[in-house]
């Protein structure tokens, strides 16, 4: 490594440590992995479903997303939602950043599962190109592959990353417990069947 590109390096983990220095890593997961928990109760994900998960690690640390990525403050993230998702027999998906176009990080084993192979790429994400989270999740996953896009069951959004491209229609808000994360805004969906027949018809509720 030239010395411009380790000054570079240096600078970065500083910057990453100076901003993570007020955060609590392990009340993060933990917390994460709670309201994870009380997503996925609320979403009524049922086993070997896929959920998706935009996190920006900027916003959580209360910068302007894209500027300030940390790969610990992810880490803690990912370890705490992934956990949820095993526990619960689900599959995460995580989005990329919008310079991978928003790509899919996730187990080969959902791509089979879901006929998502068709949709595959070939990239491996970069906490400059692709985001913290999904570098996490590419390095943690069994057999990490990247799809263009998936059509996920329900997901949650840290830091307005915009995941309704990867929702299934009809996608409905839930509303959990808390609406932030760290200094990031968090959202999260379900979705559901789209209606039809009007006002006639009659729907089945187990679907709702």
């Amino acid at each position: 490594m030239d010395v411009e590109n380790k000054q570079a390096v240096e600078q970065e983990v500083h910057t990453e440590s100076a901003l993570a220095e007020g955060i609590d890593l392990h009340s993060l997961e933990e917390e994460v992995y709670l309201l994870t928990g009380e997503f996925i109760e609320k979403a009524k994900l049922k086993k070997g479903q896929l959920f998706v998960v935009g996190c920006s690690t900027s916003e959580v640390l209360g910068e302007k997303i894209g500027t300030a990525s940390s790969y610990s403050t992810a880490g803690a993230l990912f370890r705490g939602i992934y956990r949820a998702a095993k526990e619960s027999d689900l599959f995460l998906c995580t989005q990329c950043c919008e310079h991978l176009n928003r790509a899919i990080i996730t187990d080969k084993e959902a791509a089979l599962a879901h006929g998502l192979m068709p949709y595959l790429v070939n990239v491996i994400p970069k906490e400059k190109a692709g985001g913290s989270f999904s570098t996490v999740a590419y390095e943690n996953f069994a057999n990490p592959v990247a799809l263009e896009k998936v059509r996920a069951d329900g997901g949650i959004d840290i830091g307005d990353t915009f995941i309704g491209m990867h929702l299934k229609e009809v996608a409905v808000p839930l509303r959990l417990s808390k609406n932030t994360l760290g200094s990031a805004h968090l959202t999260a969906a379900r979705v559901r069947p789209k209606f039809v027949g009007g006002s006639r018809a009659v729907y089945d509720e187990n679907l709702l």
